[in-house]
């Protein structure tokens, strides 16, 4: 405690937004740390049982896998699925585009909080800094023209070596939010790449299920020669040149 004391004596008035800092994005890390061990914990089971269940007829196996993705709307990627899958009599085509929707609407909830963790990382040095300059102010201004004595010199040298303390402080926060905001945003990018997989997944399934429940009938002939087999095309053997050689005489 007496450490903590000296440090915040020694780092002058910066340090109290510098404490801020650290205890804002020690609160916000372990709530992101809670949402993606309960995301990567839970939600690939779920939505796999989901895939495996959905190309079933549909009927009561059908139903009992939807209700069972939404009992799990606490997650990004059920959310997903049943937006789209809510979606009253959509088209392969539009059923894609409430994917896309959902998928879109649902990717600020997974960077969250992104914004303040930057902003940590770039001001906290700058108020170590700042911290710095106005120790080195204080330290500069108690010397007296003609001071030369190895006493004022000492003073100074020390009042100087305590200034940095701020800057110190200040960048052990960056870096403490720095990497702790590189692993987020490396789960939130693998998190995309699932997302897209898992929607292109349920789009195919979906239009298999589509084209089962309203098959496409076969084209009929643009005309009337369309319909005329190959071999009545051919012209009679008369018309056709001769490809025999000629008699030699």
């Amino acid at each position: 405690m007496t450490v903590i004391a000296n440090l915040f004596a020694l780092g002058g008035v910066v340090m109290w937004p510098l404490l801020g800092f650290s205890v804002l994005v020690t609160a916000l890390f372990l709530e992101r740390g809670l949402f993606w061990w309960r995301l990567l914990r839970h939600q690939g089971t779920i939505v796999q049982i989901f895939l495996r269940a959905y190309p079933q007829d549909e009927g009561e196996a059908n139903g009992d896998a939807i209700a069972h993705l939404a009992q799990h709307t606490d997650l990004p990627l059920p959310r997903i699925f049943l937006a789209a899958l809510q979606l009253p009599e959509a088209t392969p085509e539009e059923f894609r585009l409430g994917l896309e929707r959902a998928a879109q609407a649902e990717l600020p909830g997974l960077s969250r909080f992104s914004t303040i963790f930057g902003t940590v990382i770039g001001v906290a040095p700058l108020l170590g800094l700042l911290g710095t300059i106005l120790g080195l102010i204080d330290a500069l201004a108690s010397v007296q023209l003609g001071d030369a004595s190895g006493a004022a010199a000492r003073n100074v040298t020390l009042g100087i070596g305590e200034a940095l303390v701020s800057t110190a402080v200040g960048m052990v926060v960056a870096i403490y939010t720095l990497l702790f905001a590189n692993g987020f945003q490396g789960l939130y990018r693998r998190q995309r790449a699932i997302i897209q997989d898992y929607g292109g997944r349920l789009e195919l399934l979906y239009r298999q299920r589509y084209r089962r429940q309203f098959p496409v009938d076969q084209p009929l002939a643009d005309s009337v020669t369309d319909q005329i087999p190959l071999s009545s095309t051919r012209p009679p053997a008369r018309d056709r040149p001769s490809t025999q050689p000629p008699f030699s005489r």
